[in-house]
């Protein structure tokens, strides 16, 4: 997994498309795997920085991640890929800490997804896997995070 994400990273920044980003900010709602608000903000024409705030029936999660966003469908410039890493800040409810032997869990978040601007709209929406790996708390992989989401572009 580490030699395919790395692999990913280098083939893709040496063939970034020279594009400029379709939009600056944008706000919304992220499903399923939780209800997330989330909030991206482009930092340069290709990268961007994403927070989530995520809640579901065992707790509550704070994700902070940095994404590589490509430009390369020609035909649709609005549509892009991105990949990304970063981190998550979980709690879980009492009920569940016996469970994951914890309140709190720390770790790591990876990010693949495509992301399209409906032209002539203040619309973005975007599908994603994000795989993480929990180091403290309840240790382990989670590959079931991700989703869909809706975004309102400013």
């Amino acid at each position: 997994m580490q030699k395919i994400f790395f692999v990913l990273l280098l083939t893709s920044t040496i063939t970034i498309a020279h594009a400029q980003a379709p939009y600056n900010r944008a706000l919304g709602l992220k499903f399923p795997g939780g209800f997330s608000l989330t909030y991206k903000k482009f930092v340069s024409d290709s990268r961007n920085l994403e927070a989530q705030f995520t809640s579901w029936h065992k707790g509550f999660r704070v994700a902070g991640l940095y994404e590589f966003n490509f430009y390369t469908f020609d035909k649709v410039p609005e549509l892009s890929w991105f990949i990304g890493l970063g981190g998550h800040l979980g709690f879980w409810k009492s009920e569940f800490k016996d469970n994951y032997n914890s309140h709190v869990d720390l770790g790591i978040d990876g990010i693949i997804g495509l992301d399209y601007k409906i032209k002539d709209a203040p619309i973005n929406v975007s599908v994603d896997w994000e795989p993480a790996v929990t180091l403290l708390g309840s240790a382990g992989f989670t590959p079931a995070f991700g989703g869909f989401a809706i975004r309102y572009t400013f």
